[in-house]
């Protein structure tokens, strides 16, 4: 194992990202990253402190063939013969990174479904009840669900697919592995270069969904008809679903990057967090979810109701970070 093989490794053990290895050594992360993809070799002066910030002799670091004092080779070693760490190579870190970026394009595109199914509902109930257009009732409500559960059924279907397609692969946001020589390199340019796809994604999601409130705020203000106020909740929910699909599509190819590096939430520390709390986080939204649609069917407000899931994005961090501080309590 080479240097920066050694670098990630005892990194990763430690639970730090780039950056905060590059705050304890005093140095940026570009730094860090160069150190770890074997484009450059810290001086002696950064060896001694990784040495001493690791908990290694500086032989382990600059010899190939030494392993740590708290180690022993496999074949003497019943836990790692029994339970060796995965080594992830460049081709299977490429294949994952393909598998999620099409899972991001279904996950998007089936929330997007999602959000604009009740439109064509929304519209034709409102058309039933003017005058001018005869259209009945029943007729409009008919057409309507049938048109709004025919996109959830294919949403459902993406999110599936997508699974199921992409299972074995989640496995690396579960479990603690090693990366080959040479992939963490490739995953930093990779991360690098999507860096401003992923700001322009996020600011532009969130704007959308700002702006959509608008069309609603042009009907109140013009007094418009029902049929032409139920148009522009369309509008709002269109708006709506482009904002979350490029949030969902730019947030999930990021997250493959953090996956393979073990960074922020696909950190060590944060793996061992998820998997204390998945339960809790399934069952979150999972009330989340019915809330939102008994409160949609029983109002038929769409144009309201939707707000629950930016308060719930927002209640279920706080939640989070309540739990993150119990946890810790509970360690300490």
């Amino acid at each position: 194992m080479i240097l920066a093989d050694k670098i990630i490794e005892e990194r990763k053990k430690n639970g730090w990202s780039q950056e905060e290895l590059a705050e304890q050594l005093g140095v940026s992360r570009q730094s860090v990253s160069k150190w770890e993809s074997a484009g450059s070799v810290p001086d002696l002066k950064k060896i001694l402190q990784l040495a001493e910030l690791f908990g290694v002799s500086t032989d382990y670091l600059l010899k190939d063939d030494i392993l740590p004092e708290n180690e022993t080779p496999a074949l003497y070693n019943d836990t790692a013969a029994e339970e060796p760490i995965r080594k992830i190579s460049m081709e299977e870190a490429n294949t994952f990174l393909q598998l999620k970026a099409r899972e991001a394009v279904s996950i998007a595109n089936g929330v997007m479904l999602c959000i604009i199914s009740p439109v064509i509902l929304i519209i034709l109930a409102a058309l039933s009840e003017a005058e001018k257009y005869s259209l009945s009732e029943n007729f409009a409500a008919g057409i309507g669900c049938t048109f709004m559960f025919v996109m959830i059924a294919a949403a459902v279907f993406m999110f599936i697919t997508s699974s199921m397609k992409s299972r074995d692969a989640d496995t690396l946001q579960k479990e603690v592995f090693e990366t080959e020589y040479g992939v963490t390199g490739m995953v930093n340019e990779k991360k690098r270069a999507f860096a401003g796809n992923f700001t322009y994604g996020i600011a532009i999601g969130v704007v959308l969904c700002i702006v959509a409130v608008i069309p609603i705020f042009i009907a109140q203000a013009m007094q418009v008809p029902d049929h032409i106020a139920a148009i522009l909740v369309g509008v709002l929910l269109l708006l709506v679903a482009i904002g979350v699909n490029m949030i969902i599509r730019v947030c999930i190819i990021n997250g493959s990057f953090d996956t393979l590096l073990q960074e922020g939430e696909y950190s060590q520390k944060e793996k061992q967090f998820r998997q204390k709390t998945d339960v809790l986080s399934g069952i979150y939204w999972s009330i989340m979810t019915a809330i939102y649609l008994g409160w949609s069917f029983w109002t038929m407000r769409w144009d309201i109701t939707w707000i629950i899931w930016p308060v719930a994005g927002v209640l279920f961090a706080a939640i989070a970070g309540i739990m993150r501080l119990f946890v810790k309590d509970i360690k300490q």
